[in-house]
């Protein structure tokens, strides 16, 4: 998503969206486009990690996550609030394999949170790194 800025400020001086009024604008914008998402789990409000699971609804799924932290710079400047990126190699995996990682994930974090998608296309209506 993104969101204007004053252009004379420094990405050290951007304050990024809640996480949680980022989740909601999410599920709304995927819900005018047609697709399907639910919040499978609440995190922190304020800064929680964001992962997007999408189903393609034919066997292929994909786990996103917030993209390395030296693009977000780069983002910031195009006035982009998160950036995500494939938690995995391939483009699309298997709905089982998807599941293993976010349980990874949550394993690792507690205060995440998970967005599902469904949307016969795999749209993820997120920014994608690269």
């Amino acid at each position: 998503m993104r969101f204007r800025r004053d252009p004379v400020s420094r990405s050290s001086e951007y304050l990024r969206l809640r996480a949680d009024i980022f989740v909601a604008a999410l599920i709304r914008r995927v819900a005018t486009e047609g697709a399907f998402a639910v919040l499978r789990r609440r995190g922190a409000a304020e800064a929680g990690a964001i992962f997007v699971k999408v189903d393609r609804l034919d066997g292929r799924t994909a786990v996103l996550g917030p993209a390395p932290q030296t693009q977000l710079a780069e983002s910031v400047e195009r006035g982009v609030d998160r950036v995500f990126a494939r938690t995995h190699r391939d483009e699309w995996v298997e709905p089982q394999e998807a599941e293993r990682r976010l349980k990874r994930e949550l394993d690792f974090d507690p205060d995440l949170w998970i967005v599902e998608i469904e949307d016969r296309e795999g749209r993820a209506f997120v920014d994608l790194a690269g």
